[in-house]
């Protein structure tokens, strides 16, 4: 089996690709000690030839593949495109162009929610993948046989799996469904962490402003310093720490040792000096300078009654469409929509809210009920003099 450690065999296999209709594309990274992907393998299948791209050969750019990447003629197919496409737009400062992700496919073909490959390759190519060399370092070289014909598999399987599924999602007329999915992996603002925006993975709840201000600098602090040394978040600060410093803001090395999430001495160290700096100009903001909390909700509280009614709801729906219930409304979409009948989610747009939304509304206010029956979950109209009382 063919593995290319030069850019000169790179840019011909890459020429041979370019003729084709679409190629199936996939990694192998590590990541547990870094905070970027280091990329140490290229998988690359066209109908007539399956390769391996060693990123790692000393004698070899990727730039032909990069150009490969950005042809708009070809199909790039992936499946769980995510960390892939994060990887190449590290690298190559782009999102490839015309990608199709199985996995977002197989959502809305009633393969269920986040279907591993070797799953739809079991469902589809009726065979069992040997995943044993999964966890392997792919940063060791000389690679075994044993990955490579591993590697290879997450690939040349991909184009049976990926022809079925665009017939699939032609023939149920789910092609808007998919779009709507793979437009997030098309845009690069999914793949670049902007430092100012760290704090809002957190999904922390403060009661102060001044807390969530001194989260805010943190969390951008945390980020920068992560991207800069090139080491995963939680070996800078665990986010428990984060919460803790935001609502302690320590102002001197001896404040630290009265916290107990941080390590014994963490307050003598360079990061501490730092942290101090950033927790005093927290204390010095004016407090019209001081962000605003989240609007406390008056009404249904979306953990309660109503929330669970339309999470019933979705699952019905899923269940008659053979979608997986994800792509049609994440939990925080349900909370939004029970806090607000005009919240800025998906589930409230587009084909979610025909096929959803408009049901969860409904319910919210009393229109519609459920009822079980031996079919499943249906919906019933409600009197409206009963719904008013």
């Amino acid at each position: 089996m063919d593995v290319i450690v030069s850019t000169n065999a790179l840019a011909e296999f890459c020429a041979r690709a370019a003729q084709y209709e679409f190629v199936t594309v996939d990694t192998e990274f590590l990541r547990e000690t870094t905070y970027w992907p280091r990329l140490c393998l290229i998988q690359v299948a066209t109908d007539d030839e399956a390769v391996l791209i060693d990123p790692l050969a000393p004698d070899i750019r990727l730039t032909p593949f990069f150009e490969l990447l950005a042809d708009e003629k070809v199909t790039k197919v992936f499946h769980a495109a995510r960390q892939d496409i994060e990887i190449f737009v590290k690298l190559a400062g782009t999102v490839p162009t015309n990608i199709f992700d199985t996995q977002v496919a197989a959502s809305v073909c009633g393969f269920g929610d986040s279907v591993s490959y070797d799953n739809l390759v079991r469902a589809i190519c009726k065979v069992e993948l040997d995943k044993s060399s999964r966890f392997t370092d792919w940063s060791a070289r000389p690679l075994s046989e044993k990955q490579r014909t591993y590697a290879l598999a997450d690939v040349t399987y991909l184009r049976d799996i990926y022809r079925e599924l665009r017939e699939q999602v032609k023939a149920t007329k789910r092609s808007a469904w998919v779009e709507d999915e793979l437009s997030t992996l098309r845009s690069i603002d999914t793949y670049v962490i902007q430092p100012e925006q760290a704090w809002q993975r957190l999904k922390m709840r403060f009661n102060r402003s001044r807390d969530l201000a001194a989260l805010k600098v943190l969390a951008a602090w945390r980020e920068r310093r992560a991207q800069e040394t090139d080491q995963p978040r939680s070996r800078i600060l665990k986010d428990d720490v984060l919460a803790d410093l935001a609502v302690q803001r320590p102002q001197s090395a001896e404040a630290f040792e009265k916290l107990r999430t941080v390590p014994r001495g963490f307050g003598r160290s360079a990061a501490a000096g730092e942290i101090i700096a950033l927790m005093k100009d927290i204390e010095a903001l004016p407090k019209a300078a001081l962000p605003s909390l989240p609007d406390r909700h008056r009404g249904p509280s979306p953990k309660g009654a109503v929330g669970d009614l339309i999470r019933v709801l979705l699952k019905a729906v899923a269940e008659q469409h053979g979608v997986a219930a994800r792509i049609i409304a994440t939990s925080d979409e349900i909370d939004a929509l029970v806090l607000d009948d005009e919240a800025d989610v998906p589930a409230l747009k587009g084909w979610r809210r025909k096929l959803f939304g408009d049901k969860a509304l409904a319910i919210k206010h009393g229109r519609i009920g459920l009822v079980a029956t031996r079919k499943g979950i249906i919906e019933f109209a409600v009197n409206p003099a009963e719904a008013a009382e």
